[in-house]
């Protein structure tokens, strides 16, 4: 009878070699490149083929991606197998140490069998003829690595050299990587060297014994995140602060290139791991002018040619030895001898924060612009706003509600300034847009409240009052007169009479007390004591940008020019596009966790505050700095099971702060309309999905008019009360919504 193998399918990679149409969120091993299915499916049908044995099937996968996988399992015999979900990638080394755990907890030290699932291998009986051929030699202990006998000299491709060959098998010398042309021909020429086809066979505790001898923490690491992972029907789950914490190395690097007496086998089937057009090209459904021609394309006097697309009609006249793929976003063209190049482009793209290579506008996904629009201007108009504008009124004591609970009946908490003025710019907003209710009114409630007792003897505003009105706090701090400032701007263009008063009083008491003497931003408080913090310093740009709004004096672009300034040389990180929270008094980041700590919501704020200066200002770079940050929040402050973003994550894209609050999925909203348009790719179906997240975790479960402010990692509502604070964040964004849809009607 034939030995048990545990096999497992690695499908974490980007493929960023088959750009642009394999990308972050759809990459290759999803895509059906030959018209017979997936990467994955075929990988999948191609292990449960097995002619004989016991051969139990599980994929490690990117939580991410967990519905494209499960799309791709339907109808396959996993034999006891499943998926088991990665929250964040940590690279080769750590999906082999899980697949051996795996092995270790479920079927004891059984033979287990890694495979890479984007590789294009068509001969599924040779390649189980080859597997075999190693059981001999992984059963002994020996962990096994399949090589293909080199045809031509390939750049890239890893290489193996071998030397005595022993019962089948040949030792292996050395792991080489991928060389330039002129060794790439020394290794053809020289006969001992094989191409590495990144599969592997060996014994689940010979793997665990190499790891105790090279990379022990590895191998701890993953086996404190296994051992506390959850499961259910759809996979096995493991757990994001204890996955992301394992050192993210390959497996050639952890511990092939440095164990001993590893076994080659020499493979005997059709590989090509298709990591260029040229791949595609060689393996590929020719024309009788070698041509291969996929989806809608008119090719005539072409040659040698992989010309793709995956969208519009695409011709081409006289083409030789070239790769073109279009997609709907994007077109790329290359000599096919030069498609190994395209990660250049790609990395060009990152650089300028194109985020074309991180999404794909994809089939499945709402396109139409205004989709949302019928259901956002009644609940804001019809639903939120009448709620708001009575029970979030405080008719005895003056000013606003600080919360109201899921009745709608005022919770009597201390009321911050923030909050207030806040209220005062939501319902300014609404009256700009429309609102037929008594914003006149409540924007002088809230007004009078403010500066009835909360103003300091200095004309600064404190920061937090009773429910009556007296004092609780009276610290004069720079977020909330960075609020007292966008109300009072907003006020002004309301027609509130006192408004510009305010603001002039509030910018001279700016000035005089929170300003950095060295001119470098402002200070937290007005005693100067503390961390210095990036976030004021954005609702001040903020603030700043709407009195030029309102004047139309440039003297308030200056003052946002100097909080671009700072954003640019101390705020932002140009190597991991994120934003910086908490600094020091000489603007270095504090030590510790939060000096790491990034809030992607933050990142969506700047985002569209940055497009608004660019346009401003003239200073157009500063639209790649918002494309950037979007696309770092995107790519790393996401919640891949419920698609909200986190509260924080680190610099590095580890998740600090697992409840996604609702604003930043407000703000995202906003940040994406502002970069519609900005020199990137078209995201109005990005606009229309973080809409319609926004309500289907934080609005639709809620009563009429209110919102479930905190969901946890699961999508399970941690709401207690609903925060007013959150109400400016949800006008703003929705009436940027309507006013970017108004052409859709409804």
């Amino acid at each position: 009878m034939s030995q048990r193998i545990v096999s497992f399918v690695m499908s974490g990679g980007v493929g960023s070699r088959l750009w642009p149409l394999s990308r972050e969120d759809n990459p290759k091993q999803f895509h059906d490149l030959s018209g017979d299915g997936s990467m994955l499916a075929k990988t999948l049908r191609r292990l449960a083929s097995r002619p004989s044995g016991d051969t139990p099937i599980f994929m490690i996968a990117s939580e991410r991606h967990a519905e494209r996988v499960h799309a791709d399992l339907a109808g396959i015999n996993l034999a006891g197998g499943g998926p088991l979900f990665e929250p964040t990638g940590r690279n080769t080394a750590a999906a082999v140490a899980l697949a051996s755990l795996r092995t270790l907890a479920e079927f004891g030290d059984e033979l287990v069998l890694v495979v890479p699932s984007d590789h294009e291998i068509s001969t599924a009986r040779q390649f189980w003829q080859s597997v075999e051929a190693g059981t001999a030699a992984a059963s002994a202990g020996r962990l096994v690595v399949f090589g293909l006998k080199p045809t031509q000299p390939e750049t890239g491709y890893g290489y193996i050299e071998v030397a005595a060959e022993r019962a089948g098998v040949f030792d292996v010398s050395r792991f080489v990587e991928k060389p330039d042309l002129a060794t790439a021909q020394a290794y053809l020429e020289a006969g001992n060297f094989h191409w590495n086809t990144g599969i592997f066979l060996f014994r689940a505790g010979a793997m665990r014994d190499a790891f105790a001898a090279f990379e022990p923490k590895i191998w701890q690491a993953t086996e404190a995140a296994y051992k506390a992972a959850t499961s259910d029907l759809s996979g096995f789950y493991m757990p994001l602060d204890l996955y992301g914490a394992i050192p993210s190395v390959s497996i050639d690097y952890a511990i092939m290139e440095r164990a001993k007496d590893i076994a080659m086998v020499p493979a005997s089937f059709r590989w090509n791991d298709l990591g260029s057009w040229q791949s595609l090209l060689d393996v590929g459904p020719a024309d009788s002018q070698g041509n291969v021609i996929a989806g809608d394309v008119v090719a005539i006097d072409c040659e040698n040619s992989y010309i793709r697309s995956d969208g519009r009609l695409l011709s081409a006249i006289g083409m030789r030895d070239v790769a073109i793929v279009s997609t709907s976003d994007a077109t790329f063209v290359a000599p096919v001898s030069h498609s190994q190049h395209v990660k250049k482009i790609v990395g060009q793209l990152e650089k300028s924060g194109r985020l074309e290579t991180r999404f794909t506008p994809a089939r499945d996904r709402v396109i139409e612009s205004g989709a949302w629009r019928r259901r956002v201007h009644h609940w804001l108009f019809q639903e939120t706003l009448p709620l708001w504008s009575t029970s979030g009124v405080d008719e005895r004591y003056g000013g606003f509600h600080e919360a109201l609970g899921f009745d709608a009946t005022p919770l009597m908490k201390p009321k911050r300034m923030r909050t207030q003025a806040r209220q005062v710019y939501a319902f300014a907003v609404a009256k700009q847009r429309g609102w037929d209710g008594p914003a006149d009114r409540l924007i002088a409630h809230g007004i009078d409240f403010m500066a009835g007792s909360g103003r300091t003897a200095r004309g600064g505003w404190v920061r937090t009052l009773d429910i009556d009105g007296s004092v609780a706090d009276p610290v004069e701090d720079a977020y909330d007169h960075s609020c007292v400032l966008l109300a009072l701007a907003h006020a002004h263009m309301s027609g509130h009479p006192d408004a510009l008063r305010l603001g002039e009083e509030t910018f001279a008491f700016l000035d005089a007390h929170l300003e950095d003497s060295r001119t470098t931003g402002f200070l937290e408080t007005s005693d100067g004591r503390g961390e210095r913090r990036s976030n004021p310093h954005m609702h001040l740009l903020e603030a700043f940008l709407a009195w030029h709004q309102t004047t139309g004096e440039r003297a308030y672009l200056r003052r946002a020019a100097g909080i671009i300034d700072l954003f640019r040389s101390h705020f932002f990180d140009p190597e991991s596009w994120t934003l910086g929270e908490y600094f020091d008094a000489g603007w270095r980041p504090v030590a510790g966790e939060k000096g790491t700590w990034t809030e992607p919501g933050h990142h969506f704020e700047w985002a569209a505050l940055l497009v608004d200066f660019a346009a401003l200002s003239g200073q157009a770079e500063l639209s790649g700095f918002a494309r950037k940050l979007y696309a770092s929040a995107i790519a790393n402050g996401l919640n891949r099971a419920t698609g909200l973003a986190y509260g924080a994550v680190s610099r590095q894209g580890l998740p600090l702060d697992l409840v996604s609050r609702s604003w930043p999925q407000a703000e995202a909203v906003k940040a994406a309309i502002a970069l519609d348009g900005s020199g990137g790719p078209d995201l109005k179906p990005e606009i229309e999905e973080r809409v319609g997240r926004l309500f289907r975790w934080h609005i639709d479960p809620a009563p009429l008019g209110l919102w479930i402010d905190r969901v946890d990692e699961r999508g399970r509502s941690r709401a207690s009360d609903v925060p007013a604070s959150i109400f400016y964040h949800l006008v703003c964004a929705l009436t940027h919504y309507l006013d970017g849809t108004a052409e859709k009607g409804g």
